[in-house]
This record gives structure tokens, C-alpha cells and sequence, in this order.
């Protein structure tokens, strides 16, 4: 079988016990880069052997791992923080599991835009998750549709996009529209700010910013 395993976004203690022990009993761990997940496996003591298994070579090595899998081996998929699949490889290994009878068992843990949602202070009984924003084609297309949404909506986004980024929510929003920038969740320089888009421009355009980027925008 497949365990899909979360794994921390910051703090190393954001693991389960299960998370661990499933790690220390799999026949090895299929990790989006090796050398971020050895530092946690080492961390934790445990000796399982990585795989690498990435964006640019998961559409390579599915068939053969889904081979493996089927004749009894167990894995663990990990990516480099937070759940496989969501905005990170981990779609394409489930989806061809469960198409060829594989169990697949996904482990609850961390993610990134759960704590910015809850802790924005925006609604969030009802939400959107957007995840990354194409870089160029269709970018604005997307934009228009999220923006036009009557319910809170979520964005990642990279530290040196995130200026512009905002920009673009304020020609479609409006410099009022309420939203929150979460970045460094869990790690010793969290940040959590709640404001206007303009307000939060002003703030991000006087410091240097670090960090995976979390936006929260209020709808409409």
C-alpha cells in the first residue's frame, strides 16, 4: 500500500507519532527532494531508505513504483513540508494506485493554508483554495474569477512575487478589500497580518520578505 505522509512546514515537532512510526516501518520513503527529508528521517532517528520522486520525473517513475507497490511493497510519499499533492507532487502517484486496486491511505497533518485561513480572522466556513497562481497565461483569467467570488478565497505565493501579486488583487479588488499575508508559519519569525490590500502593500513594500507566502482574501 501507499501511505501519503505530512510532514512539518517549519517547527519539526508539527509531526504525528504515526507519521513517524509509519516512516520507520515502510520499505522506503519516496521524497520530492532526498537531502530536505534525510534532515527530518535524521532528525527522528529513522533509517528507511529514500527515493526521490519529484515533479520532473513523476510521470517517469509512476509505473514503476505503482509495479512495486502492487507485488506488496509499502511506501511512504513525502514532500519537502506540508500534505503530498496539495501544490505538490503527489495527484499522479495516488490517482494510478487507486486505478490499479493499490490502497492508498493519506495521513491528516500539516498543511500551510489551514493556520493562515483560521488565524486571518476572514471567513472561512466557506473557502477557496487556489493554491499557485499561474505565472503568465491564464493568470488574469483566474484572477478575474477569484475575485469575483462571494467567499474567502486562498493563494500561495513566493516571497519575490508577492508585491506584484498584491497589486494585481488591488486593480481587481479594489485598495479596501480586506485579506491577510501569513508567512514562515510555525518557524521563530512567523507573521500573520490581517488589513486592506493597501494597507497590506505599504507593509510588505518597507521590508525584505522571506518565507512561503500565504494570501487570504476576504470575498466579495
Amino acid at each position: 500500500m501507499l501511505y501519503i505522509v505530512p510532514t512539518p512546514i517549519g517547527n519539526l515537532e508539527d509531526i504525528t507519532l504515526r507519521a513517524i512510526r509509519i516512516l520507520k516501518e515502510v520499505s522506503c520513503v519516496l521524497a520530492e527532494d532526498t537531502r530536505t527529508s534525510k534532515r527530518l528521517l535524521d532528525h527522528y532517528e529513522i533509517k528507511t531508505p529514500l527515493r526521490s520522486f519529484h515533479a520532473h520525473n513523476e510521470h517517469a517513475v509512476v509505473e514503476r513504483i505503482t509495479d512495486e507497490l502492487a507485488s506488496g511493497t509499502t511506501m511512504a510519499l513525502v514532500s519537502d513540508a506540508g500534505t503530498p499533492g496539495i501544490s505538490d507532487p503527489g495527484f499522479l502517484l495516488a490517482r494510478a494506485c487507486q486505478r490499479k486496486g493499490i490502497k492508498v491511505e493519506c495521513l491528516p497533518g500539516a498543511t500551510a493554508f489551514v493556520p493562515a485561513l483560521v488565524a486571518s480572522g476572514l471567513p472561512c466556513d466557506i473557502f477557496h483554495f487556489e493554491g499557485f497562481l499561474p505565472h503568465k497565461k491564464g493568470r488574469q483569467t483566474r484572477l478575474k474569477y477569484l475575485t469575483a467570488l462571494a467567499h474567502t478565497f486562498v493563494l500561495y505565493e513566493s516571497p519575490f512575487r508577492l508585491l506584484k501579486c498584491l497589486d494585481e488583487l488591488i486593480s481587481f479588488c479594489g485598495e479596501d478589500r480586506q485579506a491577510c499575508v501569513a508567512r514562515e508559519l510555525s518557524k521563530k519569525f512567523e507573521e500573520v497580518k490581517t488589513a486592506s490590500l493597501a494597507e497590506l502593500k505599504e507593509h510588505f513594500s518597507q521590508k525584505e520578505v522571506k518565507g512561503e507566502i500565504v494570501v487570504v482574501v476576504a470575498g466579495t
